[in-house]
């Protein structure tokens, strides 16, 4: 069995909400609460799930970016959430992050050389010229080229951005990425060269990445691996074919019905679902997802389900839900 690159145990993220003339904490926003998973080297984990969910805040409170509430994250076996600031900048070269805008997350008064060049000055690694001559390979890498490094972020179209932030994020060689909805800004024709231009870095590099998106197709594409999350916690996770070919929890089933099909021949019933996702300030009670599940029972309202494992296996399949028979705890 491989080794875990990335283990992720019982994570939460809550921010406090405050009101009144003291500005006193009133209620609590669940933005992760209670998320458990792994991630193998050179593997791809697609996180998937509706606006609001909580996968962003997911990626960031993995990588450190805001600080959990209480959970593990183990990187080589290391846990982040119990180093200091000094002892976890340390550990920041093993783990980048491409952003959703690419032209937001570049600083427009420098330009790209300086951008990619900045972590490499940050970690003091290598002389001047050393690090001039890795930002020229960087771009290259990209296919943008070292002519271009002199040149400033608006300059660039928004596919070439994102190259610039998927270099900046190779810098350092990382041994984990999370790539936080990186394509869904751009044309579909774009996105196609940024998604296979990922899939060959991870092949060349065995870099592990957590892939953040909310449209099911592209995680189908790149994603070795999916995990479908819903107000904050993951309802269903497991290996990406088996999952896109037999879903079983009713929310991916719902996500599944809305991917639209190539083949004008072929019809999918779409599920529709009714009202909107509860806020994560207030929870339902039981199953996050029963007020909206057309399958709900009374214990859905009453019991929150635990992701196990089902009950012949299914490779590996984990689901959150009461209707799905599964091992024993």
């Amino acid at each position: 069995m491989t080794t875990p690159l990335l283990e992720v145990r019982d994570l939460r993220k809550h921010f406090p909400i405050r009101g009144g003339l003291f500005r006193r904490i009133v209620g609590q926003v669940k933005a992760v609460d209670g998320v458990s998973f792994t991630l193998a080297p050179g593997r791809t984990l697609g996180l998937v799930g509706e606006s609001g969910c909580g996968k962003s805040t997911l990626g960031r409170a993995i990588l450190q970016l805001q600080r959990p509430t209480s959970g593990q994250v183990l990187l080589h076996g290391e846990d982040l959430a119990a180093l200091t600031p000094p002892e976890l900048r340390a550990r920041r070269r093993q783990m980048q992050i491409i952003f959703q805008d690419p032209y937001a997350s570049l600083n427009p008064r420098r330009t790209v050389g300086q951008a990619i060049r900045e972590p490499l000055d940050v970690h003091r690694i290598g002389t001047a010229r050393e690090r001039a001559k890795r930002v020229a390979e960087l771009l290259d890498v990209v296919g943008l080229g070292p002519a271009v490094q002199d040149r400033y972020p608006h300059e660039f179209s928004g596919g070439q951005r994102q190259r610039i932030g998927i270099a900046r994020a190779l810098a350092l060689n990382p041994a984990f990425i999370v790539a936080d909805e990186p394509v869904s800004a751009l044309d579909v024709s774009v996105q196609s060269q940024v998604l296979n231009l990922s899939a060959r870095l991870q092949r060349e590099h065995g870099i592990a990445f957590l892939f953040v998106s909310h449209d099911l197709a592209v995680i189908q594409h790149v994603s070795d691996d999916i995990a479908v999350m819903y107000l904050g916690r993951i309802v269903e996770l497991g290996p990406g074919g088996a999952i896109c070919r037999e879903p079983r929890h009713p929310y991916t089933q719902a996500l599944l019905s809305a991917v639209p099909v190539p083949d004008p021949q072929q019809r999918r019933a779409r599920i529709l679902l009714p009202g909107e996702i509860p806020s994560p300030a207030r929870p339902p009670p039981g199953c996050p997802f029963h007020p909206r599940c057309p399958l709900a029972e009374a214990r859905c309202r009453e019991t929150v389900p635990v992701l196990r494992s089902v009950a012949e296996g299914d490779g590996g399949r984990q689901v959150a839900c009461h209707r799905v028979p599964t091992r024993p705890a």
